[in-house]
């Protein structure tokens, strides 16, 4: 592997609290003009060397020590949020990565943290330019508008968050981090657009689109997006 298809080490942390309309997560949208300009994302970022001296550490996909991933999630979220979590606890759910064909590509670990009480939000219209607590299933209604724009991993996360009534069954759910290692295969027609492929489903090699099995993908079409999961024969259309 090429030195810039290196995967860059990074953090997100998924801020949630409990609202009278259910789960609210923290979102910020990114300056227009730097990477991933104008997303909506989660608090996060790249791990700095600063990071590594975390004696705490998280179990990752790819064999690596797991230091420094804690650490930048606390403290990206106070760069770009303004925020302290450094006494909230952390719940490691995921680990993100893109295929390696891409040019730049973030390997990320993904954590879910409760709010503390009294969460004062301050972004720096710099490069964060605007913030919302937004509820999982609002935000991918934003998205499905064309209000927002987010990335596989923003909406598979939402997705997933808006089958809890509270962040403590969240959390209470998560038993371990789960690999989302992407293959990727377009798709062309009257509804263009992506197929995302994950370990588990029965085309993750083939990327075909008709076998039958496990299934564990994200369909990213022009029409709309969803996530499909189910661990036996495909379900009949």
């Amino acid at each position: 592997m090429s030195e810039i298809d290196e995967p860059i080490d990074a953090a997100t942390v998924v801020v949630a609290r409990d609202s009278s309309d259910g789960i609210e997560v923290l979102m910020l949208r990114r300056n227009s003009k730097i990477y991933f300009g104008g997303m909506w994302v989660f608090p996060g970022g790249r791990v700095d060397p600063d990071d590594r001296a975390d004696t705490k550490t998280v179990a990752v996909c790819d064999g690596s020590d797991g230091r420094g991933f804690h650490a930048a999630a606390i403290r990206e979220a106070q760069e770009e949020a303004g925020i302290d979590i450094t006494g909230t606890e952390l719940h490691h759910f995921a680990h993100w990565l893109p295929p390696a064909v891409r040019p730049k590509r973030f390997s990320t670990q993904f954590f879910l943290a409760e709010a503390p009480e009294g969460l004062d939000v301050s972004i720096d219209h710099g490069e964060i330019t605007e913030h919302r607590w937004m509820t999982p299933t609002n935000a991918l209604q934003r998205r499905s508008d064309g209000e927002i724009e987010i990335v596989t991993p923003t909406f598979c996360t939402l997705d997933w968050l808006r089958a809890f009534d509270s962040v403590q069954d969240a959390c209470a759910s998560v038993q371990g981090s789960q690999c989302f290692h992407t293959h990727i295969k377009e798709v062309g027609g009257a509804d263009p657009g992506m197929v995302a492929f994950y370990a588990g489903d029965v085309s993750y090699e083939s990327l075909d689109l008709e076998a039958e099995g496990p299934r564990r993908r994200c369909y990213m079409l022009r029409s709309s997006w969803w996530w499909e999961e189910h661990p036996g024969e495909s379900p009949t259309p």
